[in-house]
């Protein structure tokens, strides 16, 4: 009975021991396996580590040969910023006499006509647009004694702003000139142009090397030519003062190309 027990207690620990040893197995390839997959995730580990030192290399290669062209960027840029801001004062003095110089002539003509002259600021440069009504017969060339006034009191103005450039233009409707002396609009329209600047110059002295004739026919109209009314308004003479533009063509220029 003493050795059956003792064989009975043996198989039964044999018994749990192999149940253990299966249990431990398990656990083992558990283990085994975790280990592996850490194992995996560890090397990608390294490799996106070496990868991101490899860029911080080339960011580093790149931030030492970029340095010098990046500082000289932004000294262009900085230059670039100084002749944008000299030139945006350039231009409020050119609105600022351009607005002194608007003012000066409606004081000066405060007593003509509105109808028959009209000042206005348009791209940049001051237009006296004069009626023809005012200056000529219709379909001449020649100025009325009635122009002496009007040209007499713009031509005090422009003598005052003597560093101005002035055009005058000539104006006329679409209606074909029937005349034996005068070919058609064009001519009709740059002999007007052409008698205001001898006037200004030859009765009221402004200096010729300032002013320029030119003819537009019916080339610019300001109103319909399909009514009575649109077409007065496109017989005119414009007297265009421009502003001197050498300065901001300077300021304009490539330093590069400077000299």
């Amino acid at each position: 009975m003493k050795y059956l027990t003792s064989a009975l207690l043996l198989v039964l620990l044999l018994g749990c021991n192999k149940s253990k040893i299966t249990e431990l197995e398990t656990k083992l390839s558990s283990v085994q396996s975790e280990n592996a997959l850490l194992k995996g995730q560890l090397e990608t580990v390294q490799r996106t580590n070496g990868d991101l030192l490899n860029r911080m290399e080339d960011l580093s290669v790149i931030s030492k040969e970029g340095a010098t062209s990046i500082r000289e960027s932004l000294q262009s840029i900085s230059g670039q910023t100084s002749r944008i801001n000299e030139l945006n004062r350039s231009i409020q003095r050119k609105d600022s006499l351009n607005l002194a110089l608007v003012m000066n002539l409606k004081r000066s003509l405060d007593n003509i006509n509105d109808d028959d002259v009209k000042v206005e600021v348009r791209g940049g440069k001051v237009h006296v647009s004069i009626s023809d009504n005012l200056l000529f017969a219709s379909g001449s060339s020649r100025l009325n004694p009635a122009s002496e006034r009007v040209l007499d009191k713009v031509s005090q103005v422009l003598n005052d702003h003597n560093d101005l450039n002035i055009i005058v233009e000539g104006h006329t409707d679409n209606v074909p000139i029937r005349s034996s002396t005068i070919k058609d609009n064009w001519e009709l329209s740059t002999m007007r142009a052409a008698a205001v600047v001898r006037k200004l110059v030859q009765d009221f002295g402004v200096d010729p090397f300032r002013l320029t004739a030119a003819g537009r026919a019916d080339n610019d109209p300001r109103g319909d030519n399909a009514t009575p009314s649109g077409r007065a308004r496109n017989r005119r003479t414009e007297i265009v003062i421009t502003p001197n533009l050498d300065e901001f063509f300077n300021l304009a220029r490539d330093p590069g190309t400077a000299g």
